[in-house]
């Protein structure tokens, strides 16, 4: 029984405790104190009163109970919570929980079964989906979870902990749900999934959720890869340094000043394979080092292929720490002098790395080779804020986040503080993704150094092998 069901009978049971005792301690209080002072002089009539009264009074408990049936926190129709006790469920748990998860999970034909199939067919899809859903969940040793119905297709779970705990518990189920059908009836199901690092309001959440949705339908699909084959691929696009290698320009007001690299692999077919699906693999084969050496080296290689400006590459944190990686780095610098000072590392962590001291004296002994460092995703890593604080680098970036949300003056005022806070400790300042010509406009007004995004300037293919 999923927790809405339970949750309901709970809610029912405790309304009719609220109702019923009352009456009855009433009832047999009138009944009582009767029997005690008139005990020898009751007659029939008092007998039937009594019977009357329990009657009725049953009567109007039940009538309460059954009117009172239209403030429900169960949906008629999939029978997990109604969206506005969700949302009062939600707020509670994520009040008591610093850490918590939401989950979008949205059937998205439904619209195509409704049409083809009739409504009473799509709501038996809906119904049978949450029951699926529920049943998933539970199998994961996941129970009594909030599960809730926003609109349409569209259902919401809440879960303790962060997302890093679930995403690929989603991605199996989105990866199992390919093949499902009820009655028949195909239902493709999406998803999505964010936790309250990104906001604790859960207004925010939500409309984080279903524009991570959106995102993922808009943008560019590559060709579907099966699980199985990704990581056979991986390693062969590494071992052939099979991959493509595309810049976007960085600007300075009106120059662009360097070039950032972002890096696609290629699978036998010469289909592509984006860095969301790669990295992943990458991480799990301890294949980091290697494959920043890789883009490094081709980089080196290739560098009369990027112009004058700096290039900048992300780097892993863990290869910024790994003595192998500074070597190989200091090898290829005085190979090639003429590409000193026009490298840049880019790197960011979620965990704190404790031996400050020692990560720093990496990042200085990369300095002195002439290479860059910018520390990405300030104002959304606390590290990041951290690193600023503790370590020498040159650049910061700002995360996406706040020139998606320039209309909110709090977004405004952070940006501004972590800004002049940046300059103040010698550190030149970086914003991306700008699409609009307001977006350029606002970053200029904040004396932000850099800007990148596609309105200033396209992805262009520079390298493939």
């Amino acid at each position: 029984m999923l927790l809405p069901e339970t949750k309901e009978r709970e809610y029912r049971f405790k309304l009719a405790l609220r109702i019923g005792l009352p009456i009855f301690a009433l009832v047999i209080a009138l009944i009582s104190k009767s029997f005690i002072s008139n005990y020898e002089s009751l007659d029939t009539f008092f007998y039937i009163e009594i019977t009357l009264l329990i009657a009725f009074s049953i009567y109007f408990i039940f009538y309460i109970i059954y009117s009172s049936f239209d403030v429900k926190i169960t949906d008629e129709v999939t029978k997990t919570f109604t969206r506005e006790y969700l949302y009062k469920f939600l707020k509670k748990e994520i009040k008591d929980n610093n850490n918590y998860t939401l989950i979008l999970i949205s059937v998205d034909n439904i619209p195509d079964i409704n049409t083809l199939y009739g409504i009473k067919n799509g709501d038996k899809i809906l119904h049978k989906t949450a029951s699926w859903i529920g049943e998933f969940f539970e199998e994961k040793g996941i129970s009594n979870f909030p599960l809730g119905h926003i609109k349409g297709g569209d259902f919401i779970i809440g879960l303790k902990g962060n997302k890093n705990l679930y995403s690929a518990m989603l991605e199996l189920m989105l990866l199992k749900s390919e093949n499902f059908k009820i009655d028949a009836m195909e239902v493709k199901i999406s998803g999505a999934i964010t936790d309250t690092y990104f906001s604790t309001d859960l207004d925010y959440l939500i409309e984080n959720l279903f524009e991570l949705q959106i995102n993922k339908r808009n943008s560019p699909q590559e060709e579907d890869i099966n699980p199985s084959e990704l990581e056979s691929f991986v390693i062969n696009a590494m071992n052939q340094k099979r991959f493509i290698v595309l810049t976007q320009d960085v600007f300075q007001k009106d120059k662009a000043v360097f070039k950032e690299c972002f890096i696609k692999l290629k699978t036998p077919q010469n289909s592509i394979i984006h860095q969301k699906s790669y990295m992943k693999v990458i991480n799990r084969l301890g294949l980091m080092l290697e494959y920043d050496l890789m883009i490094l080296e081709t980089i080196f290689s290739k560098h009369a292929l990027f112009g004058e400006e700096i290039i900048a590459i992300t780097v892993s944190p863990t290869s910024l720490r790994n003595q192998n990686f500074l070597s190989r780095t200091k090898e290829l610098l005085e190979a090639n002098t003429t590409i000193k000072h026009k490298i840049m590392f880019i790197f960011s962590e979620r965990e704190y790395y404790s031996q400050i001291s020692r990560y720093n004296a990496s990042l200085k002994s990369l300095r002195n080779m002439g290479v860059l460092i910018a520390v990405d995703r300030l104002g959304s890593l606390h590290t990041s804020f951290l690193y600023l604080r503790d370590l020498d680098i040159d650049v910061i970036r700002f995360d996406a986040l706040y020139i998606k949300e320039i209309q909110k003056k709090e977004y405004v005022n952070i940006l501004d503080g972590l800004n002049v806070m940046a300059h103040n400790s010698g550190v030149k300042t970086w914003m991306k993704m700008l699409e609009s010509k307001e977006s350029v406009s606002f970053i200029e007004e904040l004396a932000i150094d850099f800007s990148q995004g596609n309105f200033l300037a396209p992805l262009v293919k520079i390298y493939e092998s």
